[in-house]
């Protein structure tokens, strides 16, 4: 199987993503509410776009464990000044199962859940 363990750093394009803090009837002047932004040029969303569909379709039991553990999820680092404007936060994307287990981390709650 094809595997990059190394990717994110193929954005292409200009990407902005941040965390914006808003108030009702006052956007982004405190901290009562919290907004993520993600902000591109064509070229830079197709390449996250990209980047998306290619861990989307990744077959995680497929790849050594070497490269990525029984118990792990395929994650990219996007920083900022790098893959990222450098008015940008830093963003981990990544699959929400684990290779193996299929279980998702703890802090998840489903939008179907009641």
């Amino acid at each position: 199987m094809k595997y990059k363990h190394t990717k994110g750093n193929d954005i292409q394009g200009e990407l902005d993503i941040f965390v914006a803090h808003s108030q009702e009837g006052n956007h982004y002047q405190s901290v009562t509410g919290n907004e993520i932004l993600i902000h591109g040029n064509p070229e830079g969303l197709r390449s996250l776009a990209k980047l998306l569909l290619e861990i989307a379709e990744l077959n995680q039991e497929a790849v050594d464990d070497k490269f990525l553990p029984v118990g792990a999820r395929e994650h990219y680092h996007l920083r900022a000044g790098i893959e990222l404007s450098k008015s940008s936060n830093e963003v981990i994307i990544g699959r929400l199962e684990a290779k193996g287990t299929g279980a998702f981390y703890d802090r998840f709650i489903s939008k179907n859940q009641r």
